[in-house]
């Protein structure tokens, strides 16, 4: 029975994925969600299928992280290990990795050996720092990016010290734009028939990921601090408490703080010298919250979302995890989406955050099991039943 394919739009690609952790996954889940073949190689050890970096096979992280794909295991420590995955990437479109930059040279699987068998392999990097330069061997992990690209400084309450995000933010971004870079060498590909290496790291994503606080320090030598809740620069934007919990409300530009003003009954605050214009408000932002809050305590969180909502002025909850997917348009969007399975178990993981109408996007196949299709996928490349039986019991694959 062929492989189900989560969507025909990357159909005609093949990934070889040597990924690990969150970052590399992130990457190539792209391609699985949009329908590519996509190979996971697991390394060939007594210990494949037990605890890993990234938590249990069957773990929640996990499974949503490799759906979609099938597995293999190989030994790319045996040259012989190392001879089957070239005879891979000879076939293939994409290898995606992120060990440390040392590692693949040392394997005989870094982008030159492998360009030399297959001109047209578009090969894709992400490191903690970068593939060279001072820090280049330095192991790489999320919360240090966070710290080294600036996030941290700019995330907390003013005074409370650094504080990291409570999300992976460098490993994902650094994910997506690994596969966004993949992606842009295969459309280059189409027109010079070459491939390239593909590079990117936890660093360079993190701050990119800053965007106008970057921008507010190299244009205008302006040091971002932290403001907690509040917006660096839309005043009034931040929480405000209600009679049953807390609202986000956001106000952009003079017009919609007088609707804002309006809305919460107390008109009298745009015209009172102290909030009249952004940078007087700018100046006063903490009495200015003071006096929307004691509006806003006075009734609840819902009927302020209804009232502002209905005014034109930005808000919404604040909700727990458990509460976001209760919400009627993240059900109305299919964020979370049922994974077909032959095991008998509930697995619901998160689905891709855009559509595309003709090709769209579906859990087509539960996370492989270690090595789960190994004979599969090295007949559909060429190797024979005895060849295979052979590498077997050398214990290559």
């Amino acid at each position: 029975m062929p492989f189900p394919r989560a969507s025909q739009a990357l159909s005609r690609f093949t990934v070889l994925d040597l990924t690990r952790i969150r970052s590399g996954p992130t990457a190539v889940r792209q391609f699985a969600d949009w329908g590519a073949n996509v190979i996971k190689i697991d390394a060939l050890s007594d210990d494949a299928g037990s605890e890993q970096p990234g938590g249990p096979r069957q773990g929640s992280d996990f499974q949503n992280l490799h759906r979609n794909k099938r597995a293999m295991t190989l030994n790319l420590k045996d040259p012989r290990g190392l001879a089957v995955f070239k005879r891979l990437v000879a076939k293939a479109d994409v290898v995606v990795e992120n060990f440390r930059p040392d590692v693949k040279a040392r394997l005989g699987i870094d982008y030159e050996s492998l360009k030399a068998i297959n001109p047209g392999i578009v090969y894709g990097s992400i490191s903690g720092f970068g593939q060279d330069g001072p820090y280049h061997k330095r192991p790489g992990f999320d919360q240090i990016a966070q710290g080294m690209g600036g996030l941290m400084s700019i995330t907390g309450a003013p005074g409370e010290g650094p504080m990291r995000v409570g999300i992976p933010v460098a490993d994902l971004t650094a994910g997506l734009f690994c596969a966004l870079g993949v992606l842009t060498a295969l459309l280059e590909r189409d027109v010079s028939g070459q491939g390239q290496w593909v590079q990117t790291s936890l660093l360079q994503a993190q701050i990119f990921m800053l965007d106008f606080q970057a921008a507010r320090w190299l244009m205008e030598q302006d040091v971002p601090k932290q403001a907690g809740n509040n917006h660096p620069t839309s005043i009034p934007t931040g929480v405000f408490k209600t009679s049953d919990g807390y609202i986000n409300i956001a106000t952009t530009g003079g017009k919609i703080w007088e609707r804002c003003a309006q809305a919460i009954g107390a008109p009298e605050l745009i015209t009172h010298p102290d909030y009249a214009t952004g940078p007087a408000r700018s100046k006063n932002r903490d009495a200015l919250n003071t006096a929307i809050s004691a509006c806003t305590e006075k009734r609840s969180t819902e009927e302020w979302v209804n009232d502002l909502n209905a005014a034109g002025v930005p808000c919404g909850p604040i909700y727990s995890v458990d509460q976001m997917f209760a919400d009627a348009q993240v059900k109305h969007l299919g964020l979370a989406q049922d994974v077909p399975n032959d095991q008998n178990r509930k697995i619901t993981l998160v689905a891709q955050p855009f559509t595309l109408s003709r090709t769209p996007s579906q859990m087509a196949a539960r996370p492989p099991e270690v090595g789960e299709q190994t004979e599969e996928l090295l007949a559909e490349f060429g190797f024979g039943a005895e060849e295979i039986a052979e590498l077997r019991r050398g214990k290559v694959v």
